[in-house]
């Protein structure tokens, strides 16, 4: 019994080693890092307690601040975003039971209360703590221009400097008002969060998701740049050489093509001839054989190179649904497959494209081939104005070479004065170099010749010789038969005019 009483109380003693070491641990060793860890309840429940830094536009509109909450309160400070929805899909929201989304997120460690660098003896002696200010690269007024051009509709509109990959513009519907998703009361911010994650009556487009950035559709003929630049790159002999006259490629004509399913010119009309004379009025069926002819893989790499496939590099939360398509197997049944390579080759089928990626091609030929790396912030500064980081631009991918990005150029301004931007009516003076496209979608499918809905589009850039602005517009899932010139038309008409005024 005494030998039993002994290992008992040896095992006792070893149990109050085990525990005082772990207090220690706990206590000393780890104390810094569980005090400081973004996990840790007390930091989350004390960052509610703290002003957050503010949030601004390029041209100095407050987007987000933290303001003092009625007493009672949970909490001492409530997030607050003055412009509400109309850069919601932006600034994101700073929310208790939701964390972070958008710049709120992407930066947080700036915004945060953060020790202050030390630079005088006076903050040896207080540790002095600051926000920052995180100003952004989009203008306030050009946003509220996109907003009001796209008229209460469903799409979106991207508009960036080429030179910098500086987003200058970036809105989308449906968006959401990211103010009741701050409030220090749990019903109103779940009630919130549940409509902004659920689809929009008729739509499949929840207001959480951008369509700007992080949903994706059918470019249509908008990828006819990335196909004509494939041959300038890598088959120049093809530049010259006249694609057939057809109105429609007859079924079983193409690898793979079902003897019953045409592919068909819109309008039904018979086009062909060189890249000069198919891109201005946008052959269906001469760039769909001219893609077959470039090839596979030519169409993969370029297609690529203006960043399809992969994660855009945009500074803000990544979603994997953001990432645009090329004879991408999830999309597409048989990437081998003649007609889906031909069908891939005009912006349908296997290809789909957010509009900040077609933003970004019409910016890689505006750029001299060079795609910049797409941002959303200029600039952070401390609270004294002390410049704490300021964007560098950096390239992203070299589409083309400057040469290909020249004479691609000259053919989008070829598709303004006399393609099918023509109707559209931009002044000469705007020296507008764009693309049209109409993809087809829903019932019916390509070249049906039923009724079906068309997803509208336009690319351009601005002024063709010396490019202040590329930008992309889409209008998904018109009713009727129309086309990117008449739908995202006069929406990229306005928004250009807000450029070249100054906006």
């Amino acid at each position: 019994m005494a030998r039993r009483i002994g290992w008992l109380g040896a095992f006792m003693v070893l149990c109050f080693v085990v525990l005082f070491v772990q207090l220690n641990n706990v206590q000393v060793v780890k104390a810094h890092q569980y005090s400081t860890d973004s996990h840790n309840p007390a930091n989350e429940a004390q960052s509610y307690d703290q002003p957050r830094g503010v949030i601004q536009s390029a041209d100095g509109v407050v987007l987000a601040q933290s303001v003092r909450t009625q007493p009672g309160s949970s909490y001492k400070y409530q997030r607050q975003y003055p412009l509400g929805s109309l850069f919601g899909q932006i600034t994101g929201f700073w929310s208790f039971n939701k964390g972070a989304a958008g710049v709120e997120s992407t930066y947080a460690s700036y915004l945060i209360q953060h020790n202050r660098p030390i630079k005088t003896i006076g903050d040896l002696l207080t540790t002095p703590q600051e926000t920052d200010t995180v100003t952004l690269t989009l203008s306030s007024k050009l946003q509220k221009t996109a907003q009001e051009a796209l008229a209460g509709r469903d799409g979106a509109v991207v508009a960036l400097d080429p030179t910098t990959g500086a987003i200058l513009a970036m809105y989308a519907n449906p968006t959401y008002d990211p103010n009741p998703l701050a409030v220090n009361n749990a019903a109103i911010e779940n009630g919130a969060y549940q409509t902004d994650i659920t689809d929009v009556p008729g739509t499949d487009f929840t207001p959480l998701s951008s369509l700007a950035y992080q949903n994706d559709f059918p470019p249509g003929s908008t990828f006819k740049i990335v196909t004509s630049s494939a041959t300038y790159t890598y088959a120049p002999k093809l530049v010259n050489t006249p694609m057939p006259y057809y109105t429609c490629i007859p079924g079983g004509t193409l690898g793979g093509q079902s003897p019953t399913a045409p592919l068909c010119n819109d309008g039904d009309t018979p086009c062909g001839g060189t890249i000069a004379e198919m891109l201005p009025p946008s052959c269906d069926p001469g760039f769909a054989l001219l893609g077959t002819k470039v090839g596979k893989t030519s169409m993969m790499d370029e297609a690529q190179a203006f960043g399809f496939n992969q994660q855009p590099p945009i500074d803000l939360p990544p979603s994997p649904y953001e990432v645009s398509q090329f004879l991408n197997p999830a999309t597409c049944s048989d990437v081998n497959a003649q007609i889906f390579l031909a069908y891939s080759s005009i912006g349908q089928d296997c290809t789909i494209a957010t509009p900040l990626q077609m933003a970004l091609v019409a910016a890689g030929i505006a750029n001299g081939g060079v795609v910049m790396t797409p941002h959303v912030m200029y600039e952070i500064r401390d609270s004294q104005d002390n410049l704490v980081e300021r964007y560098v631009p950096k390239p992203w991918h070299t589409a083309t070479s400057q040469a290909t990005a020249s004479a691609v150029g000259n053919l989008m301004t070829e598709v303004v004065k006399a393609g099918t931007a023509a109707q559209v009516g931009f002044p000469p003076q705007d020296d507008v170099a764009a693309k049209t496209g109409t993809a087809q979608v829903g019932a019916g499918g390509v070249g049906s010749g039923g009724s079906q809905a068309t997803t509208d589009w336009m690319i351009a850039f601005a002024p063709e010789n010396a490019p202040k602005v590329a930008l992309a517009v889409v209008v998904p899932f018109q009713k009727l038969s129309v086309t990117g010139a008449e739908i995202a038309g006069p929406v990229m008409k306005t928004m250009i005019e807000a450029v070249v005024a100054g906006q």
